[in-house]
């Protein structure tokens, strides 16, 4: 009624010879039920346009969100897969071998406490050790995947350091063992370790992604 009314005196001011100075008081309200109308529209209108902006920031944000989540979780399985490299708290292993009396069988053994304890990522001598990395060879000539490798021997691994380094030193653990070898194992703990050691990445041969 006050936008009708004011458009009305907006009229009347502007030209004297307005309609409006004659009209009867039913097309009056004839025209401002109009207005009324129109305004209801266009009020319509900015609530639709008002929905589809929320519906699509709403879905803007899930997309982003989804985005964010598939990149955190290629991550982690690059970290796992060692295909991308990791960096994190954790601890330096050296095991120094003298007499070349380490065995294969030890850093395996070595592996299997750190992982049980709890390591994310593991790097021996520049070799990134993953879920089917295997140890060969003899004391002296020892080999991770095929790999050579020397002493001494220099674990880099991510994960508690508060989990780790007591995993290594328990009664019989592979701290007591390496020292009946006349070998030697040093754990030195730090707030950023570095493992960089990448595996190229294995396309599948016969498995295929599934809609299901």
């Amino acid at each position: 009624f006050v936008l009708g009314l004011g458009l009305a005196i907006q009229v009347r001011s502007n030209s004297d010879n307005s309609a409006l100075r004659g009209a009867r008081q039913e097309d009056l309200v004839r025209i401002l039920d109009e207005l009324d109308n129109r305004t209801e529209r266009l009020e319509d209108e900015k609530q639709r346009l008002d929905d589809q902006r929320t519906e699509l920031e709403n879905s803007s944000d899930q997309a982003e969100e989804a985005r964010k989540q598939t990149l955190e979780k290629e991550r982690q399985l690059g970290i796992l897969a060692g295909t991308v490299a990791a960096h994190g708290p954790g601890i330096t292993l050296t095991i120094s071998d003298p007499t070349g009396a380490v065995e294969a069988d030890m850093l395996l053994d070595t592996i299997q406490e750190l992982r049980a304890a709890g390591a994310e990522a593991i790097e021996i001598n520049g070799v990134r050790v993953v879920a089917n990395t295997y140890f060969s060879g003899d004391g002296g000539e020892l080999r991770v995947d095929g790999r050579r490798i020397e002493a001494p021997y220099e674990f880099k691994v991510i994960g508690k350091p508060q989990d780790l380094e007591p995993a290594l030193n328990i009664p019989g653990g592979v701290v007591q063992t390496l020292e009946k070898e006349q070998a030697t194992a040093e754990v030195t703990r730090a707030d950023d370790i570095v493992v960089d050691a990448l595996r190229p990445a294995k396309q599948p041969e016969h498995a295929r992604s599934s809609s299901r």
